[in-house]
This record gives C-alpha cells, sequence and structure tokens, in this order.
C-alpha cells in the first residue's frame, strides 16, 4: 500500500507552520492573479507554500525546487503530490507572484502582529548590497556615456557647419545662426538629426548631383544616428545612475564589501533596505542607489502604505543621518534614534574636536557672526539652497572672515588661499542635538545595544547562514519577489522555532 504522507510529517514541523500560515492568510490578492479560462492551473496557494518553504531550506533554483516535489517527503506533503515544472514554477514566481508580493508579505506581518510576534514600536533599519545575476564584465558607466555623446555632438555639428559652408544660399537666409531644426545651437538629438538628415536628401533628390554632401549624409545616417540613438537610449535607462548592468539594466555598479579587499570591488547589485523587530523582518525595499542616505524616505513611506501607519521609533547607523531624513521623521512624529556621522567619534574617550573645526566657533546671534579661536570675526556672506536628487531643500549659510591675514594660525586653521570661511545650516545643528539627546537617553541606549542583535543578525542569517548572497532573477521587480519570499520563509521558520 502506497505511504500516507501525513504520518512522515512530524508535528511541528516548519513546513507544517508554512502551510497552517499561509492557510490562514488573505490570498484574494494571489487569486485575483487568475481570471480563469484556458487550462487548469496548480492552485496558487500551493503554488505559494511551495516557493515559501523552498526558501526556507534554502532552496532558490526552480530546477531544484521541482526536484523536491518530486523525491522530498514534506515537498510531496505539501503540495499534495502535485508536480510543476521548473518552467511553471518560474513562471508563478516570477510573473504572478511579482504583484502581488507586497500584499502576500503585508498578510503574513498582520498574522505576526495578531500573535504578538511584532508590535510596530521599535524598528531597526539597515542596509546591504545583494549581487545582481548579471555579467560583472558588462556595464555601461554614466561618465564614458557623456563623454563619447559629447565627441559625437561636436563631429556632428562639425559636419553640418560643413554642409552649410558649401550652401552659401542657405548661409544668406540663417546668417551665423544655427538652423531652427537644431535648437539654434543648443544639444542635438536623434529626432532633431533624423529631421535634418531627411531634408539633406530631399536637397539631394532635388537638386544636381553632389558628391560631398552625399558622403556626409551616408556618414550622417549611417553611423552618427545610430550612434547618437545608442546614447540617448544609455542615458535613458541610467535614468541618473554612475551605471547599469547590460545583461541586468535595473542593476547598479556598486561597492560590494568583500572580506579579502580592503576596498571591496564592485559588481552589479540592488541596495536592499529592511527593518526588523524581534528579528522578525517588518519591511524591506529594494533601491539602484548604492548609499542608505536616501533610501529612507522611500523605504518608510513603502512601510507606510503596507502597514497604514509608520513604526513608533526607528532605530539606525549614521548612514541615515541627514537633516532630510531628520526632517522627515519629525513630520511622521517618529522617534528619532538615528546616528549622525560623528556620533560615535564623540563618544570615544579622550575625544577632543580639533581647535579650528567650526563646532568651536563661538556663534553671536544677536549679531549673527562667528568668532574663531584666535578671535577673528565671521561675517554673513551669502545664503544657498540646497535640493538633494529626492526632493529635500535645505538652506546653508556661509561665513568669511575679515581678513585672516597675519593671523599666525591660518595654515592650521585653513589651506584655502583666502580667508576662512564656514558653511553652517542651523536646523540641522537643532536636529543633531535632539537626536543626540535621544540616542544618549536610556531608552537609546538600550535600543543602540539591541541594534547590533536585530537587523544585523537577520542579514547575517540570510546572506551566511542561508547562502543567499546572488539574486536569481534579473530586474528591479523581480528581485522584490526574491527578496519577499525570502522574509516571508524567515518569519515563518522564525515563527516555527
Amino acid at each position: 500500500m502506497p505511504t500516507d504522507l501525513e504520518l512522515l510529517v512530524p508535528p511541528g514541523h516548519v513546513v507544517r507552520v508554512v502551510e497552517g500560515a499561509i492557510d490562514r492568510m488573505d490570498m484574494g490578492a494571489l487569486l485575483r492573479q487568475y481570471r480563469g479560462g484556458g487550462a487548469s492551473s496548480y492552485h496558487p496557494a500551493m503554488m505559494l507554500k511551495v516557493l515559501v518553504y523552498a526558501y526556507s531550506q534554502r532552496i532558490y533554483s526552480s530546477r531544484q525546487i521541482a526536484k523536491g516535489l518530486r523525491e522530498n517527503v514534506n515537498f510531496m506533503w505539501l503540495s499534495g503530490n502535485s508536480r510543476p515544472d521548473f518552467r511553471t514554477i518560474n513562471r508563478f514566481r516570477g510573473t504572478v507572484m511579482k504583484e502581488v508580493v507586497g500584499q502576500v508579505f503585508g498578510a503574513v506581518l498582520q498574522l505576526l502582529l495578531e500573535e504578538g510576534y511584532v508590535k510596530l514600536e521599535h524598528y531597526f533599519l539597515d542596509g546591504t548590497k545583494i549581487e545582481s545575476k548579471a555579467n560583472r564584465y558588462q556595464w555601461v558607466w554614466a561618465k564614458s556615456t557623456k563623454k563619447h555623446r559629447e565627441k559625437l555632438q561636436q563631429k556632428v555639428q562639425d559636419l553640418l557647419e560643413e554642409i552649410e559652408r558649401v550652401n552659401a544660399a542657405e548661409d544668406e537666409e540663417y546668417g551665423d545662426e544655427d538652423l531652427e531644426e537644431m535648437g539654434g545651437g543648443g544639444p542635438i538629438d536623434a529626432e532633431k538629426l533624423e529631421k535634418r538628415i531627411g531634408e539633406l536628401n530631399e536637397r539631394l533628390r532635388a537638386g544636381p548631383p553632389d558628391r560631398q554632401l552625399a558622403k556626409a549624409v551616408r556618414k550622417l545616417e549611417g553611423e552618427y544616428l545610430p550612434r547618437q540613438k545608442k546614447y540617448e537610449e544609455q542615458e535613458r535607462k541610467l535614468g541618473g545612475r554612475n551605471s547599469y548592468a547590460k545583461t541586468d539594466e535595473d542593476a547598479t555598479f556598486m561597492r560590494m564589501k568583500e572580506d579579502h579587499l580592503k576596498n571591496g570591488q564592485l559588481k552589479p547589485a540592488y541596495n536592499v533596505q529592511m527593518g526588523t523587530e524581534n528579528q522578525f523582518v517588518v519591511g524591506y525595499s529594494l533601491h539602484q542607489r548604492p548609499g542608505d542616505t536616501g533610501c529612507l524616505i522611500p523605504h518608510l513611506e513603502q512601510v507606510k502604505r503596507q502597514l497604514g501607519r509608520l513604526p513608533t521609533n526607528v532605530i539606525g547607523d549614521a548612514g541615515y543621518g541627514s537633516e532630510a531624513n531628520y526632517a522627515y521623521l519629525e513630520e511622521q512624529q517618529v522617534g528619532n534614534y538615528i546616528k549622525y556621522s560623528t556620533f560615535n567619534r564623540e563618544r570615544k574617550k579622550g575625544y577632543r574636536p580639533g581647535r579650528f573645526d567650526a563646532s568651536q566657533f563661538e556663534y553671536d546671534s544677536e549679531r549673527d557672526e562667528f568668532r574663531c579661536p584666535a578671535g577673528r570675526r565671521l561675517v554673513y556672506r551669502y545664503g544657498e539652497e540646497h535640493t538633494t536628487d529626492y526632493g529635500y531643500r535645505s538652506q546653508r549659510r556661509h561665513y568669511e572672515s575679515g581678513s585672516c591675514r597675519g593671523c599666525r594660525w591660518k595654515r592650521t586653521c585653513t589651506q584655502a588661499a583666502g580667508n576662512r570661511m564656514i558653511s553652517v545650516s542651523f536646523a540641522l545643528q537643532e536636529m543633531r542635538a535632539r537626536a543626540r539627546d535621544n540616542l544618549e537617553s536610556a531608552q537609546g541606549q538600550a535600543l543602540r545595544a539591541r541594534r547590533s542583535v536585530e537587523v544585523e543578525s537577520v542579514f547575517g542569517r540570510l546572506k551566511h547562514n542561508w547562502g543567499f548572497r546572488r539574486f536569481r532573477l534579473a530586474g528591479l521587480e523581480k528581485v522584490k519577489v526574491e527578496w519577499g519570499l525570502l522574509s516571508i520563509a524567515h518569519n515563518l521558520t522564525k515563527m516555527a522555532a
């Protein structure tokens, strides 16, 4: 008689926890991905259970998952002996789950809230870089694209000017101005160039044979126009980034931390931001920028959309300590336990700021001026508004010494040829002071101590224990699915423990 699989799966096993948790979740969003018609499908809840359990067992390959469904008792029990092939598994993961992974993760989080595993009280935030599946030796750099495009622009401009020089009639009509369709001397794009080539071809057809003009048009049409289109397409794909991988255009080249390399190695990767509470993953997001600073606001906005509110307190390292981030937390009335860049250094025993550090200059609020340690006045010169690439506007005030001439400390104070200048954001100083008070409070010290065993431990488990160091899918939306499945698997496995 065939073996009863139910008898072979121990009570309390993680596979039973996965099955029970997903059965309790609202599957509406996932079921809506199936509109009916065509051949019958494998049930989406079963497919989700199989994927989550596979990730909890460090099995990420669709072929290995399909193998488990044929050979592994736990997989067989979970799937009810259904055996989707690796193509079906990959299609479900990369296409169906792409639309709903955030909602499925939210449903798991709701379960954690109901069971009391998390309270959304303390949110420990950190980021790590996970390598893309892209070929690490095929890339496009923004600086290189810009340089080549500028060189091409000059060649096109020179050739067009040469064409116009041999046409005296057109020179008389336009004088020293460029043609209207070329933008009056502005940058040349593919659309303008294509239009100009069409006009030159029309001139060739209507006028007498002109070998020199025909040769120039062939060069414009056969060489310069395709290159112009290529550089414009590269700039569109870059979207303000410094680079992208040719085999995964959403991946950006980032400096990876490597034990055997002092400065790491540039590889195509994604910046994964993740927040935890009690070592459960409460929120995650994936970004194409290498630095963590600009990721905090979009990450927390995604958490707010998913949960309907933000956690009570956010705890993070100095990588997030910018004026924009502090202002956002204050606006959202979230407890700010984010370090700033010099916080750790200030807490070292025996720390003394340099005598001529700007923080040591005395400020006279009535006269709006600073006084340096040598007794010289620094008066207000001008204000400057700085806008970050995600829209935050900050004000910087610049102060300059009336004269540093004859000061015996000048070489120690500044390397500038002129007088000493300092740039100040009073708003940032106030925000840092409030952050410092929070961090040095009894609760702040406790939260800082917890942080090292919170989110960093989860990253360590996923990257080192579970061996997830590289994405298997390509494209931003698909890698979100992978990290979402990994986070769900981690949460359910921790519940089982």
